[in-house]
């Protein structure tokens, strides 16, 4: 077995755990009503949004980038005389 696969199964052994020691009701108020929720459903129901909500931020934005256009903007391409005074006198 890996490392990685004793840490889950350690952690997984972890969570049941806590979440099975919590299986109480308590009263619980969502905005104006009140409601009798176990322990473990809150838990559950506030890990999982937590997960979704991670994920939903860390999500990799799909960014396309035109290294051309900026490259020519700094650069100014459509300008074709890029000679300063000092060249221009010197050729001439």
């Amino acid at each position: 077995m890996s490392i990685k696969t004793i840490v889950i199964v350690v952690v997984a052994i972890l969570l049941t755990i806590v979440l099975m020691q919590n299986t109480d009701e308590v009263y619980f108020k969502f905005l104006f009503a009140t409601f009798r929720v176990s322990k473990l459903m809150m838990m559950l129901v506030v890990a999982v949004t937590g997960f979704i909500l991670g994920l939903i931020v860390a999500w990799p934005k799909k960014q396309k980038f035109d290294i051309e256009g900026y490259h020519d903007a700094m650069h100014k391409k459509d300008d074709t005389d890029t000679l300063s005074d000092e060249d221009r006198e010197y050729i001439s």
